[in-house]
């Protein structure tokens, strides 16, 4: 973990602590809104604060005078006495349940004060006895919704979010393979398949055998690792930040079996050694084997194509048809990140992101990009600082401003427009016809709605290129609204309305199940980051993950376009309807 992401989980976490606590809301705030900031943060906050000091700290977005010397004081000492302090004050076991949706710090107050809460076990026994849903303000539903929202935090448990492992093992990667002796290095396991949670972090480096201890010696001594947990010739575990990390150090002639074993789901591996089995072959980690004959093993080509089947990527080993498609040479080509020219959904401090319009170019710019769409929240939206017709004007002003002077690069004005209740957009079709590109969004909705009609309706906008987030879910957090994602998905085809993979790595919405049922159906998809800051623009490579799962190829996603033909595409729906 780089100290932006330890420096931030103490912001949080001490925000949840004085929460709880009952301190004033915009002190709460203020923890929050630079742990934020922090973890998005493209450079280390250690190489700022050396070379700038506590000035460099307090040009972070949302970093006051006082954060910034509690954030200093922790830099040099390891420690900051205000966490230390108010911690003490709080039962840990309470502060964790803090991450469960539906339980707030007034509930866990309520808890704790007056059915004398002091842990998990305890808050689960005022559950499930009854005294919880007695209390005033709570009830049989409330209390319903809490239980089902534990259940699914505990079912996360042991789970990582892909957008918090990817930047762990693209540094250890990074920083082990030009290392002497490491002549391969590849993640594996459901992290390499690029799925929404991972449970494992497995990493496997090929090496001659003599070079195994040395290697696993530099493993556990990289700079972010907290404790180490086994350190042999071949294997090394170490805790990085809060997470396990294993290393294997596998022999070149058994690497590609190796990195196959380690990356496919159990489903996919059992099929390809069922096929295997049926031609006198044992398909291990060791190789592939003719009786006690290694005929393939080097490479995972070797070993996919010692059965008769071509290299399968790893996103699509789950064996839903990616072994019958290697079959019949009709696997996917599939997008990938060097295919994508832009990023099309992104917030400013116009709304409540951190970054300037400039700022957020200039960054696009050097990611090689050649476009971006700058989508803030729309007026409806004041929890978000959502725009009023004239401040988004002045923003569009602003672009335009920018766009005479910049060069290789070009900000789209877009907004992200909530879908009122009765489906219309929260901005009038006349403002709506200002922008480049305008993103329908659902971010309220009553208990148990069904959104569905909402969305129907908003595609029928000839305005509206692309739906965000569509149904809505927190990996872990929240389940989404109610939805027809077939029928939305169908209307996205008729109307022509683009869908959005969310890049966010707490959404990653569409998940990849429906991303590959909308291609199916000939709808075509966005991704976006959800950027609030330019920290976060990397996570366009979880957005790529997650299309390559639902087995999506250019010609599905309008990210690939170069901008005059986007431009194209983008007035296409309201051609159609001649406005």
């Amino acid at each position: 973990m780089r100290k932006n992401e330890e420096v931030a989980e103490i912001l949080d976490r001490l925000a949840d602590a004085l929460e709880f606590l009952g301190e004033i809301p915009f002190k709460v705030r203020a923890y929050r809104r630079a742990a934020r900031a922090i973890e998005g943060l493209p450079e280390d906050i250690e190489e700022i604060y050396r070379r700038r000091g506590l000035e460099g700290l307090m040009d972070i977005p949302g970093v006051g005078e006082r954060i910034a010397k509690k954030i200093a004081e922790y830099l040099e000492t390891g420690r900051m006495r205000k966490y230390e302090e108010v911690m003490e004050q709080v039962p840990k076991d309470l502060i964790d349940l803090l991450g469960v949706p539906g339980i707030g710090p007034k509930t866990l107050k309520v808890a704790y004060e007056r059915l004398g809460v002091r842990s998990k076990e305890d808050f689960r026994r005022v559950l499930e006895d009854g005294s919880l849903a007695r209390l005033p303000g709570f009830g049989p539903k409330k209390v319903e919704n809490i239980r089902r929202a534990l259940r699914m935090y505990e079912r996360m448990a042991g789970r990582i979010p892909l957008g918090l492992a990817y930047p762990i093992v693209e540094r250890i990667v990074e920083a082990l393979k030009g290392f002497p002796g490491v002549l391969e290095i590849n993640p594996a396991g459901s992290f390499r398949r690029m799925k929404e949670t991972v449970g494992d972090i497995d990493i496997l480096v090929s090496a001659a055998p003599e070079d195994g201890s040395k290697i696993i010696r530099e493993f556990v001594s990289l700079p972010e690792v907290v404790r180490v947990l086994a350190a042999g010739e071949t294997k090394g575990s170490a805790i990085f930040g809060r997470y396990q990390v294993d290393l294997r150090v596998i022999p070149p002639d058994s690497y590609g079996a190796a990195l196959q074993y380690f990356t496919g789901s159990k489903q996919h591996n059992i099929h390809l050694r069922t096929i295997a089995r049926s031609m006198g072959l044992k398909i291990s980690e060791y190789g592939v084997f003719r009786g006690s004959e290694r005929i393939a093993g080097r490479t995972e080509e070797e070993v996919y194509g010692a059965v008769g089947l071509v290299w399968i990527p790893p996103e699509l080993r789950e064996d839903r048809g990616e072994i019958e498609a290697a079959a019949r040479g009709e696997l996917p080509d599939l997008v990938d990140y060097s295919d994508i020219r832009g990023d099309l959904h992104v917030h400013s401090r116009y709304s409540d992101g951190v970054a300037t319009l400039e700022e957020i170019a200039l960054a696009a710019a050097k990611m090689g990009y050649e476009y971006v769409a700058v989508c803030d929240h729309s007026q409806s939206a004041k929890y978000a600082g959502g725009l009023d017709v004239e401040t988004l004007r002045a923003k569009n002003a602003e672009i335009d401003r920018l766009n005479a002077t910049l060069k290789g690069i070009r900000l789209l004005k877009g907004a992200e427009v909530d879908i009122l209740p009765d489906g219309s957009l929260d901005y009038p079709d006349e403002v709506l016809a200002e922008l480049d590109f305008v993103i329908g969004a659902i971010h309220s909705w009553r208990k148990g709605e069904d959104t569905t009609e909402r969305i129907l309706k908003a595609m029928e906008n000839p305005y509206v290129h692309t739906i965000a987030h569509p149904t809505g879910r927190l990996i872990g957090r929240r389940e989404g609204y109610g939805l027809d994602v077939e029928a939305v998905i169908r209307k996205a085809v008729e109307t022509g309305t683009f869908l959005e993979v969310n890049g966010y790595y707490e959404r990653l919405d569409l998940n990849d199940i429906n991303a590959r049922m909308a291609k199916m159906q000939g709808a075509r998809i966005t991704l976006g980051t959800d950027a609030h800051q330019v920290g976060q623009l990397w996570q366009m490579r979880l957005a790529v993950g997650t299309a390559r799962r639902g087995w999506l190829e250019k010609s599905d996603v309008i990210n690939v376009l170069p901008l005059d033909e986007l431009l194209e595409v983008l007035g296409r729906k309201r051609r159609r309807a001649g406005v």
